[in-house]
């Protein structure tokens, strides 16, 4: 027999409602929490895509993976970043935004210009080291000819006081008689940038073709002492020689071979 609602002990309502109030809240809380932070979820979104569009490319990418890897659903993601395409040049930007970042936090100005350049190139070395993610979006976007890139309003602008800082540095050095040109800035970072970037782009080929283990720390190590030499030399006009162990592997420079 069921007993009217009036003869249900007053606790018992009570403590239903309770219960009730308390299932709502909980589903309140797990609509409202991406809402609440916008900017996480936005962040938490860019994360999982660079990462899948690092290991996929734009074209093997799945929205479905980056909204599970980002704890979100694809109507999030539609409603922080945009489609797939949108999505990708996000990444893009960001990638661009970060190491431009950084690089303005290398405190060239207040350096020697030698100083200053040496301290470039080994932070551009170990940022694409730290960063490989970094360096498989580039190479996705060269392959679409630079596409997605073309459509940016942001890069372009991250780009010019960057340039400007290093012209900065090679005037001082010309000025300071440390350098013997005063060579384009754009030309000098694209070379830095590539001493770096072929290097670990190719690192598996090159260590099959040449028989080393080119990711090995004694090499990495080699690598950049070789490229600062190369680098300066080309700045100041002098050997290589002169810039620290840019050696072969097991030869002993000429200023250390016996007489």
């Amino acid at each position: 027999m069921v007993r009217p609602r009036s003869q249900i002990a007053p606790c018992v309502l009570q403590q239903t409602s309770c219960v009730y109030r308390a299932i709502d809240l909980a589903k309140a809380k797990r609509v409202q929490k991406w809402q609440r932070d916008p900017e996480g979820m936005r962040i938490r979104i860019l994360e999982a895509a660079k990462q899948e569009f690092a290991a996929h490319g734009l074209a093997g990418a799945r929205v479905d993976r980056i909204a599970a890897s980002a704890g979100a659903n694809k109507r999030m993601l539609y409603y922080h970043v945009g489609n797939k395409e949108d999505l990708y040049l996000a990444v893009l930007e960001g990638a661009y935004e970060k190491i431009r970042s950084e690089e303005r936090g290398l405190d060239l100005e207040h350096l020697d210009p030698p100083d200053a350049i040496e301290r470039l190139i080994d932070f551009t070395w170990n940022y694409f080291l730290r960063n490989p993610e970094f360096l498989a979006l580039l190479n996705t976007e060269n392959l679409a000819k630079a596409r997605h890139l073309k459509r940016s309003t942001k890069v372009k602008l991250m780009h010019s006081p960057f340039v400007e800082m290093i012209r900065t540095v090679v005037t001082r050095g010309v000025e300071s008689g440390d350098f013997r040109v005063a060579v384009d800035p754009v030309q000098l970072y694209i070379s830095i940038a590539g001493l770096c970037f072929f290097y670990l782009s190719n690192s598996a080929t090159l260590s099959v073709i040449f028989g080393r283990d080119l990711l090995k720390k004694e090499a990495r190590d080699e690598r950049l002492a070789h490229m600062v030499a190369l680098v300066l030399a080309a700045l100041t006009g002098r050997s290589t020689a002169d810039f620290g162990k840019a050696t072969l592997p097991g030869v002993r420079s000429p200023a250390h071979q016996p007489v």
